[in-house]
């Protein structure tokens, strides 16, 4: 087959040229790829900054930055891992590419709002780092609780808009992938032949579009209280600063499963790829994706039993988070299942999904823990809760971010990577991973508070050991991203089909050209058909 130029080499058909073609492109493939980019920035920066975190934690007393110092990084950490990287990074740079393709058609619907939607992007993770050097970055933590956020002098007022951006972007993303979903895929494609994939973006976009709006009010109020001082949230005038944590959680929960759900459906396009095997319960694992995401919506209050509610509201928002926790096991037993007497090919993006799977859920058990009030009061906002978040939130969305990139990489360049250097990449990440976040949980069993610049003695064994985790950990990040950039530097050498996958995107060939087929797409009566799938993948699939 003719090879097809890449998106680096080729011209836009526009009247634009050079950088022009980029910046205002309505190709859904470039704003993918240029997201792509943008958030590995930014999630590298996130990682460093961590890692410093970390470092200073590994001894008691002020060793490399003051607490001050401390504060604003935790913060800076938070915001670009939340909103510049965990939300936006599946969704943006995978739904962006692949949605279209998935469905058969050339674009999304709305091809001027989709790079309206990545200057946004951009926009906000711009007005944080100018949040930096004006009055300094606020020291309030990603949440941004009052009534210290209102009364802080640090500069809150920016790092809040800035969110307030990005939560735009999220909602036209969302809005978008709906429309697209609704009235552009192929007429002979029924709601049952729709990839995983797409329907878990279908479900999040909706999340996105109802639940973004309740945490952009709420952020502009937090502004409003800082230069106007209505009285909203700030106890002194009258206010309740409980409210605020209302407001925030309707969003910032369901918020989780925007980061998860696209992850979740990563999987479920990886696994049955790697096990040659039609996946297990596809319309239950459609059905448990609308239903996580209505259900997640209900639970916000699980965040708050030590603020103070009736036993009523603690019962009511307990029982709902078990519930929650239902259609995330269906997913997990029909990816067990689908594994089962499957034909197994081991690959890069199935160890990872692997991971994904054991990590989420350890995540997840973790979280019935604090899901239980009894034991969620014994360790609320101790290092158990830090633990369990990036269980679920790194070793969740984290990894599946990592197995999409090691999954469609040769699809979106025509270039395969080093299989052994992924490996290495993937075995450091998710040791580190382990070695980093066990201790926290034994940490906060031990009643180590999260948030805090210094501890007591006993806390002193856990947190040294903890900071060789983080070390292992961004080394293998860091291998992974870089094996697969240094191929952008070598010749195409991917098949249109180098997995042996079923869905549309693998009739295409690799990079896939301006308006995604050369011919007209065949929809399979079932997406995941492998019965016609001839088995000749071996070479190609070895990373040579």
């Amino acid at each position: 087959m003719e090879t097809v130029k890449s998106f680096f080499e080729t011209p836009s058909p526009a009247r634009f040229k050079g950088i022009w073609s980029w910046l205002l492109t309505t190709d859904h493939k470039r704003i993918g790829l240029m997201y792509l980019f943008s958030i590995l920035f930014w999630f590298l920066l996130a990682v460093l900054l961590g890692g410093v975190i970390r470092l200073e934690l590994m001894f008691q007393g002020e060793t490399f930055i003051s607490a001050e110092v401390y504060n604003s990084l935790f913060t800076l950490h938070g915001v670009i891992m939340i909103f510049l990287f965990i939300i936006p990074a599946l969704p943006a740079v995978f739904g962006n590419f692949f949605l279209p393709m998935q469905i058969g058609t050339d674009d999304v619907f709305f091809p001027k709002l989709n790079l309206l939607s990545w200057y946004l992007y951009m926009a906000g993770g711009i007005i944080a780092i100018i949040s930096l050097f004006s009055d300094g970055f606020p020291d309030t933590g990603w949440t941004f609780y009052v009534p210290f956020s209102i009364s802080t002098h640090t500069n809150v007022s920016t790092a809040v808009f800035a969110a307030f951006v990005l939560g735009i972007a999220s909602m036209l993303t969302g809005l978008n992938f709906i429309t697209t979903i609704h009235r552009m895929r192929k007429k002979q494609m029924g709601w049952m032949q729709i990839p995983l994939f797409t329907w878990s973006l279908y479900a999040t976009s909706w999340v996105q579009l109802l639940a973004t709006p309740v945490v952009s009010i709420t952020l502009l109020l937090v502004i409003i209280e800082r230069y106007v001082g209505v009285g909203l949230f700030d106890p002194s005038r009258g206010g309740d600063p409980i409210l605020y944590q209302h407001l925030f959680w309707m969003y910032s929960h369901p918020a989780v499963y925007i980061m998860i759900l696209p992850g979740m459906g990563v999987i479920s396009e990886i696994i049955p790829v790697f096990s040659r095997k039609s996946i297990f319960g596809y319309k239950a694992i459609v059905a448990s994706s609308m239903a996580i995401a209505i259900a997640g919506s209900l639970v916000w209050a699980h965040h708050m039993y030590t603020s103070g509610m009736s036993d009523t509201a603690i019962f009511v928002f307990s029982l709902l988070t078990f519930v929650v926790a239902i259609p995330s096991a269906i997913k997990v037993f029909s990816w067990v299942a689908t594994l089962y007497k499957g034909s197994i090919q081991m690959t890069p993006p199935l160890f990872l999904a692997l991971c994904f799977i054991y990590l989420f859920s350890v995540g997840g058990l973790t979280g019935l823990v604090l899901g239980a009030a009894g034991t969620d009061i014994y360790v609320h906002d101790t290092h158990f809760v830090v633990a369990h978040f990036h269980f679920t939130m790194f070793g969740g969305t984290g990894f599946a971010f990592f197995a999409a990139l090691h999954y469609w990489w040769p699809k979106m360049f025509g270039r395969m990577y080093d299989f052994k250097k992924a490996y290495i990449g993937a075995i450091l990440l998710t040791g580190g991973f382990m070695f980093h976040y066990v201790p926290m949980f034994i940490l906060g069993l031990q009643g180590m508070p999260r948030r805090y610049f210094d501890y007591l003695p006993q806390y002193a064994k856990g947190n040294f050991f903890a900071g060789f985790g983080a070390a292992f950990m961004i080394i293998g990040i860091f291998l992974m991203v870089i094996n697969l950039l240094i191929t952008l530097r070598k010749p195409m050498d991917a098949k249109a089909d180098p997995w042996g996958g079923t869905t549309l995107e693998w009739q295409t060939p690799s990079p896939p050209p301006l308006h995604n087929f050369v011919t007209e797409p065949c929809v399979l009566d079932y997406p995941y058909d492998f019965t016609g799938v001839v088995k000749k993948y071996s070479k190609n699939t070895k990373g040579e």
